[in-house]
Order: C-alpha cells, then structure tokens, then sequence
C-alpha cells in the first residue's frame, strides 16, 4: 500500500479561534514561552500500491478539494510517505 498524508489547516489570513484557546491554556500551565498556536487535522490515506506517485497525489488532492478540505476556508498539504 501507498500511504499518503494530508495536513489540512486553516488559512494563514483566518482567524484561528481553537489555536488561541490552546495557546492560552498551554500558558495557563505554565507555558509562558508558546507565542502562537494553529491547530490543524491529520488524514492518512492509505492507495492501492498499483498508482504511481503522480497519480497517487493527483487523486488525493482531487479527494481534498471535494470531501477532506474546505477549499474556502482551509488549505492542504499532500505528503507520499
């Protein structure tokens, strides 16, 4: 099998709101050094070992902007492992 990692987080220019709340509770336990927090999601796709990489990365990509990503919102990063 093919595993292919997708990191999906917000866009720089948005707002994170759940990144703040971390931020704050980190420096609530005594973290006084964290400056800024963004909190993102982790997806593993696992692909029939039979796609070459292009292809692998093609058809993940066309996965995030239809169903794992919310292109308007956030952006992506496809890694082949």
């Amino acid at each position: 099998m093919l595993q292919v990692t997708v990191l999906v987080r917000l866009k720089s220019s948005l707002d994170d709101a759940q990144g703040r709340v971390v931020e704050r509770a980190l420096r609530n336990l005594g973290y006084d050094k964290v400056q800024k927090v963004r909190v993102g999601k982790l997806i593993e796709v696992w692909l029939d070992d039979e796609l070459d990489e292009s292809d692998a990365k093609r058809q993940v990509e066309e996965m995030c902007r239809q169903l794992l990503a919310n292109p308007v919102v956030e952006e992506f990063e496809v890694r082949l492992e």
